[in-house]
């Protein structure tokens, strides 16, 4: 086994006095509030956002639907999960009516007045389309209802485009942090 360190930034953005819009939703896609019912459809969106990119390497669980799966119940049963924080977007084809699990973020109530964004994903042909900054402002504005004021999350440093889409909203790099990943190595 090898070791590779993955370079991620610690985000933050202070909800203080700052109001979060949420936004309207496009047509032909829905925004769900959490219902515990929905934990499969998280875990469908989550693994359709993740599978064939690079956090799917820095956390396996999210390359496989049951990892996924496990991960959304593991998320529901924290004591600081944050139902108004968690949505879950979806795409009805408008020509045959066909749903796709398209978009999950999760939110955690760390501690007193700090939340946690866990796995913002939209799946890749959703992807440009303003639908991360619609589903994370959304979250935010979940986040501020029950009176949290400061919310993080890691982004990995090489996904750029998050990074931007971050910054825009409000975000701002707190710190740098590692992931350490064991890798196999080739057989020789």
């Amino acid at each position: 086994m090898a070791v590779v360190y993955f370079k991620r930034y610690r985000m933050q953005i202070d909800l203080r006095n700052r109001e979060i819009e949420p936004g309207e939703v496009p047509a032909a896609y829905r925004l769900h509030a959490w219902r515990r019912r929905l934990i499969p459809a998280h875990a469908e969106a989550k693994c359709n956002s993740f599978k064939n990119e690079l956090d799917a390497h820095v956390f396996p669980s999210l390359a496989n639907p049951e990892g996924c799966l496990r991960l959304m119940r593991e998320i529901e049963s924290r004591s600081g999960f944050v139902p108004q924080a968690t949505w879950l977007l979806t795409w009805i084809d408008p020509k045959t009516g066909r749903r796709e699990h398209c978009g999950t973020v999760q939110g955690i109530h760390d501690q007193a007045d700090l939340g946690s964004i866990q796995n913002i994903g939209i799946a890749a042909p959703h992807r440009g389309k303003g639908l991360g900054g619609l589903i994370i402002r959304h979250c935010l504005h979940g986040f501020q209802q029950v009176g949290v004021n400061f919310v993080v999350l890691e982004v990995t440093a090489v996904n750029q485009g998050a990074i931007r889409l971050y910054e825009r909203i409000g975000f701002t790099i707190q710190r740098i942090v590692y992931k350490i990943v064991e890798v196999p190595t080739p057989k020789d």
